[in-house]
């Protein structure tokens, strides 16, 4: 059993991926050929968003992000504690300042009031001047904006939405990487829509974000004279192969993908919700299932559950085994555990059981019977 089947799909899509490669290399455009522009086109479409600027993956998404924000040194910027490290790291490399919050237990997505908590510690505390925050649409799920949206411009912050896992979610339908002032999406191959290496997405309604975010992912490079650099940026373009990849996928995942994958977490959930703390999707909410998250009361019954599963041939994952606050890189910054009581508890109670749109009934169920 594979924890997410990328062979079942490619075998299931095996022609056209097989096509559209081949037409990238017969034409020989591998760096921003026409299949790049036309995913770009798509994905804005999909998303209900006017731009699309794709990139080399979902982290430099995040610091193209900032960058053309002007994020620096003195800016805090505010992200939840329970995610991958990018989330906050971006800011990090630009010498900002990474702010953590707690997260719901119920979502493990960022708990608006321990947000605004942290936002009013920083401006009491004066040092740090609030910037963005960045949201992250965790497990599939968007986070909750319409809380976080409210009190980002209360304090006159900008909104990075980081929708790595959740793409394809929405909010009242809504999709996901439509909030806040831009977001972003990866492409890393086990995420909801996933190429054959690294990848990454920004969006943004606004022109003048799009013009700098496309000089930016090229060195900072003039739109007219490639070799007339107006500013400092980076080198982070997504290649010809994997946009002809993701285009294929694409039309897969909006055409039943999404819908056989939440299937999929809807048999879980039947047979699970006795047994242990199942994911919970709030009312109007629809989720891409980047991951289907159980909570087990303890960390022994989590670990007990994770060999049982391992001994039957039956792949698992903790996401994520410490909080960003207790991880090596920030642990100078002294984030007491006491401002992240959820984060905390769910490290040692989160197991992350196989999930994919191509999970049979028959995987499911060995799944659910050895829980």
């Amino acid at each position: 059993m594979q924890f997410r089947d990328l062979k079942a799909q490619y075998a299931a899509l095996k022609p056209e991926i097989d096509a559209g490669i081949r037409e990238v290399i017969e034409s020989s455009a591998f760096i921003l050929g026409k299949p790049v522009t036309e995913l770009e086109e798509r994905l804005a479409a999909f998303t209900g968003r006017k731009h699309c600027i794709s990139c080399g993956n979902g982290t430099d998404a995040l610091q193209l992000a900032l960058m053309a924000w002007e994020t620096g040194p003195g800016d805090a910027v505010f992200t939840s504690d329970f995610t991958y490290f990018a989330s906050a790291g971006c800011a990090a490399v630009l010498k900002a300042v990474p702010v953590l919050t707690d997260i719901d237990p119920q979502t493990f997505n960022m708990d608006p009031d321990s947000l605004e908590w942290q936002i009013q510690r920083v401006l009491k505390e004066g040092r740090l001047k609030p910037k963005a925050v960045i949201p992250v649409d965790l497990f599939g799920q968007p986070a909750d904006y319409d809380r976080i949206l409210p009190i980002a411009e209360k304090y006159g912050l900008k909104v990075l939405e980081d929708g790595a896992q959740g793409f394809g979610g929405a909010i009242r339908g809504r999709r996901a990487c439509s909030f806040g002032d831009m977001s972003i999406t990866s492409f890393f191959p086990a995420k909801p829509l996933g190429c054959y290496g690294d990848g990454g997405a920004i969006f943004t309604d606004s022109d003048e974000e799009d013009a700098r975010l496309r000089s930016l992912r090229a060195q900072g490079k003039s739109p007219t004279d490639k070799y007339d650099n107006r500013e400092i940026g980076i080198n982070s373009r997504l290649d010809t192969l994997q946009a002809a990849v993701l285009l294929v996928k694409l039309r897969a995942f909006e055409a039943y993908e999404l819908e056989k994958v939440n299937q999929a977490a809807a048999r879980y959930t039947e047979r699970l919700a006795d047994r242990v703390q199942t994911p919970t999707v709030l009312p109007g909410f629809l989720s891409s299932w980047a991951q289907y998250t159980v909570v087990f009361p303890d960390r022994e019954a989590r670990d007990d559950a994770r060999e049982r599963l391992k001994a039957a041939g039956i792949p698992s994952m903790v996401y994520y085994p410490r909080g960003l606050h207790q991880q090596e890189a920030f642990r100078s910054m002294q984030l007491p555990d006491e401002w992240y009581p959820n984060t905390v508890a769910m490290t040692g109670r989160v197991l992350s059981l196989p999930m994919h749109p191509y999970l049979t009934e028959e995987d499911a169920d060995r799944v659910c019977s050895l829980l």
